[in-house]
C-alpha cells in the first residue's frame, strides 16, 4: 500500500489535462498491485496464490512503464519518478521472493502423482 500512497502523492501535481489520462492510469495500476497482493493472500492454495502474485507482478510492470512515460513527458517534478521506480522495484523483488517460496504448479502436480500412484 506504500506504493499506492506514493503514486497518489507524486501524481497530485500532474496537469489538469491528465486527470483522466495518465494520472488515473498510474493510480489504477498502483491500486491493482496492492489489490492483487491482497487477493493472493486470501487464496487457499499455492497455485491460486501464484496467480494473484503474478497479477501483482504484471501490474508493477505496467506501473513502471507508465512512470517512465510520465517522466519522459515531464509530468514529475524533482526525483519523483526515480523514487517511484525504486519503490516499485523493491515491491517487485518482494513479490518475486514470495513466488520463489511457493511450490511451482508442476511440483505440486508431480507430488500428487507420487502420492496417488496408479493401481495395477
Amino acid at each position: 500500500m506504500e506504493l499506492a500512497r506514493a503514486v497518489y502523492a507524486h501524481t497530485e501535481e500532474f496537469p489538469k489535462s491528465e486527470t483522466f489520462g495518465l494520472r488515473m492510469q498510474l493510480r489504477r495500476s498502483a491500486v491493482n498491485v496492492a489489490s492483487h497482493i491482497a487477493e493472493a493472500h486470501g487464496r487457499l492454495n499455492d497455485s491460486e496464490m501464484r496467480k494473484g502474485l503474478g497479477g501483482a507482478r504484471a501490474a508493477i510492470n505496467e506501473l513502471q512503464t507508465q512512470v517512465e512515460l510520465a517522466a519522459s513527458l515531464g509530468f514529475f517534478t524533482g526525483p519523483s519518478s526515480e523514487a517511484l521506480l525504486d519503490l516499485g522495484t523493491r515491491v517487485a523483488k518482494l513479490i518475486n521472493a514470495l513466488l520463489g517460496v511457493l511450490e511451482p504448479e508442476a511440483a505440486v502436480a508431480g507430488a500428487r502423482q507420487l502420492a496417488n500412484p496408479p493401481r495395477a
